[in-house]
């Protein structure tokens, strides 16, 4: 690529007076001189790798207004307020302001006083608001979380499909869609959809090493997430559950036993959303208990841990959700708990989803997927990174690599199971099938006369908790489907028949006591802060915090965590030593210098 000397002076300028940077982070550069030099991009980047530079830096660079297509208000704002405390022209217009004030903004933006504009995909896509943005030449258009196109993506909005039009309404003008995370198909599709099949594609890499992966099998879910909270005090972390009853069950649980814990869900008002998100941005040791409606745009950097109390649809929610933790690269936990009526939910979930049929094969395979990676025997960080096509050794920092599983021939088990479900019909749920093994003589298995089949109590020897590792085992590996329906029925599938005639051996993985994270060694050391250190940096959030609520502003905009680590680090002492801070642009440095080298040195 054929570097203009100016562009690269005025890159790395606004690199440092803009954002405050003395260079790149890794996969940055590449994707920002694609956009100069006028190509359509899709950047896929893991959360905290900077992807709103990548656009926002050509914007200031080329000048005149950039569009930028995003999917929620609250993400909108976020973004407008951090740009304008960093002294840059930003401005949304949305259904949230009133028609005056967005009338307004559009002067601004005709006016030529506006370098970055963000807007809803149905907002923009209107043919009045086209036509007028087309006679400004926007200097370039993006599209963030372009996920949303894919029909194949976790987190597909239809109105993202009417995005394609974009190269027909601004056909000079370079297309940049960002995504965190997207498996090949999804990658593909936007690619299709957006830019007619012709884009440069930039891959960051998917690792997050600092992030140790733990599944669990599932018992008392509301006690399991209870302990691990309770063995972490004064963290922040995330909480996912399925529903918005677990949700609200969840959070009072933890409430109860001494634990800050708020509720997030779409079934709770916008003002209180918004309120428990903005004291889970701005204070430390909460723990944000939601669905997946939270997490979309959420910078915050000290995030410890996520929790899964329910498996995801597939490994990229899986993997978007668990980014949100350790993006200040020091030690951090994702702690999945799983099931299989985890399974049979989100198979109902599929099965009655309103789409096509390939898109329900297509769920179903990864969720077959992300069952794969919930019985994996192998490193766990090995089964991610290859389901997104990447390759990685042992990483030493998942639960399978921390305490190996015993694996034993499980043939003999396997085909007790078999004969369980194949004698009894297919007609009933892994719940009665483990039953009958270990011969519990309920009244339901009493009355169907089941206590008289020949295999009544044959897997005696075995604990209920083994048999139900056996059938979760048998179903990640393909010899056992699940039913979506509401007694979660386990049935046969063609792989089954070839364990009973000897075909196919299996190996199982024996069930060991749970270790606590005490007992499993991290293999990432966190940075060391000496105690007057950890102290100076609490007095340096309160004080952001106190600046962004004079400001309207959630408290990451003022300064990100990492930069106020940074600046007890360094520890400066002048306005030139600030302005050597990462994340301390000019206008940051004038505004805010001052008063937090005055905090510093006081």
């Amino acid at each position: 690529m054929v570097r203009n000397p100016d562009i690269e002076a005025a890159k790395h300028a606004v690199l440092k007076d803009a954002f405050g940077f003395a260079g790149f982070r890794d996969g940055q550069e590449p994707v920002v001189d694609a956009v100069l030099n006028g190509h359509n991009v899709l950047a896929v980047m893991p959360t905290g790798a900077g992807k709103s530079l990548c656009y926002q830096l050509p914007a200031l660079v080329k000048g005149g207004v950039a569009i930028v297509v995003s999917p929620l208000i609250a993400l909108m704002d976020d973004q407008v307020a951090a740009l304008r405390l960093a002294g840059q022209a930003a401005e949304a217009i949305h259904s949230g302001k009133s028609r005056e004030d967005n009338v307004e903004i559009w002067r601004r933006v005709a006016r030529g006083d506006v370098r970055l504009l963000y807007m809803s995909p149905e907002r923009l896509m209107t043919p009045r608001m086209l036509a007028a943005l087309e006679k400004l030449s926007p200097s370039l258009v993006a599209v963030d979380e372009a996920h949303c196109i894919s029909q194949w993506g976790h987190s597909f909005r239809a109105e993202y499909l009417s995005l394609g039009a974009l190269r027909e309404s601004f056909p000079g003008t370079p297309i940049i869609a960002l995504t965190a995370t997207a498996d090949r198909s999804t990658r593909d599709d936007i690619v299709g959809k957006l830019f007619g099949g012709q884009a440069e594609v930039f891959v960051s890499g998917f690792d997050r090493p600092n992030i140790q992966l733990t599944v669990a099998e599932k018992r008392r879910a509301g006690a399991d997430i209870e302990a691990f909270v309770k063995a972490r005090p004064g963290q922040s972390g995330i909480v996912y559950r399925i529903s918005r009853k677990k949700v609200e069950d969840t959070a009072a649980a933890l409430s109860a036993v001494g634990v800050r814990a708020l509720a997030y869900h779409a079934g709770m008002s916008a003002e209180d959303r918004s309120a428990n998100q903005e004291a889970f941005l701005a204070e430390t040791g909460i723990v944000i208990v939601a669905t997946v409606a939270f997490g979309m745009g959420i910078d915050k950097s000290d995030v410890r841990y996520v929790v899964h109390g329910d498996i995801p649809g597939s490994l990229e929610a899986y993997y978007q959700e668990i980014g949100r933790a350790g993006r200040d690269g020091a030690p951090a936990e994702a702690f999945m708990l799983y099931g299989l009526e985890d399974v049979r939910t989100r198979r109902r979930f599929i099965d009655e989803q309103d789409c096509e049929p390939d898109r329900r094969r297509v769920d179903a395979n990864r969720l077959d997927s992300m069952i794969g990676y919930c019985e994996a025997t192998s490193c766990r960080r090995v089964a991610l990174l290859a389901y997104f096509g990447e390759s990685g050794k042992p990483c030493g920092n998942c639960d399978v690599c921390l305490d190996p599983p015993d694996l034993v021939d499980g043939a003999d088990a396997a085909r007790l199971v078999v004969d369980a479900i194949r004698l009894t019909g297919e007609r009933y749920g892994a719940a009665y099938i483990v039953s009958l093994l270990v011969g519990d003589a309920s009244e339901a298995v009493l009355s169907r006369g089941h206590d008289s089949l020949p295999l009544f109590a044959a897997g005696a020897t075995r604990k209920k908790q083994e048999w139900r590792s056996i059938v979760r085992q048998l179903v990640a590996a393909g010899f056992l489907r699940t039913e979506p329906g509401a007694f979660g029925t386990v049935g046969l599938t063609e792989r089954a028949e070839s364990l009973l005639d000897g075909g196919e051996t299996f190996m199982i993985r024996l069930e060991k006591p749970r270790k606590s994270s005490r007992e499993r060694r991290n293999a990432v050391a966190a940075p060391a802060l000496s105690g007057a250190q950890d102290e100076l940096l609490g007095r340096l959030k309160a004080l952001r915090r106190e600046i962004a609520s004079e400001r309207g502003v959630p408290a990451y905009v003022v300064f990100a965590d990492r930069t106020l680590e940074e600046m007890v680090v360094r520890h400066p002492s002048t306005l030139d030593e600030m302005a050597l801070v990462r994340g301390v642009g000019a206008a940051k440095l004038d505004a805010f210098g001052r008063t937090f080298l005055k905090a510093l040195n006081g």
